[in-house]
């Protein structure tokens, strides 16, 4: 990576990543990419990585209701019947079960922009931008 780096003349980064931006005269290797492309109020789509929950529940990852808390049931949060008995005598594939949440790719699309600040190259939206604090998003016009 850093031959990789030194021939663009640019510093190495944490982050690599390869985006399409049209005729290949217009960028060149080592172009930078601002914000100032975007103006306020255009309609722009960001894709970004969710916040990771790790293992949960059938009730948290898939809103299952659960069952009575009362009257001596023991039937809380469990997800309940999840197959048949007699056929197919098997669990179906994609049965909504307790497992791995979050972490996932996810894209907010169709979010409205606010303002552009091209000396601190910050761009404000509207609305809710997928994942944590601090992490690495994408963001293209919609």
């Amino acid at each position: 990576m850093k031959g990789h780096f030194g021939k663009a003349g640019l510093p190495p980064c944490r982050v690599l990543r390869e985006l399409r931006v049209g005729d290949e005269e217009e960028a060149k290797v080592g172009d930078k990419i601002s914000v100032t492309q975007f103006n306020a109020g255009d309609t722009v789509h960001i894709v970004g990585t969710s916040k990771g929950k790790g293992f949960q529940g059938v009730v948290k990852r898939h809103h299952f209701r659960g069952g009575a808390a009362t009257h001596g049931s023991m039937f809380h949060r469990a997800p309940g019947s999840i197959g048949s008995s007699a056929f197919p005598s098997r669990v179906l594939k994609g049965m909504r079960a307790a497992g791995h949440m979050g972490a996932d790719r996810v894209t907010a699309r169709n979010l409205t922009v606010v303002r552009v600040d091209g000396e601190k190259n910050i761009l404000v939206v509207k609305g809710s931008v997928p994942g944590g604090s601090g992490g690495y998003v994408v963001i293209r016009k919609g």
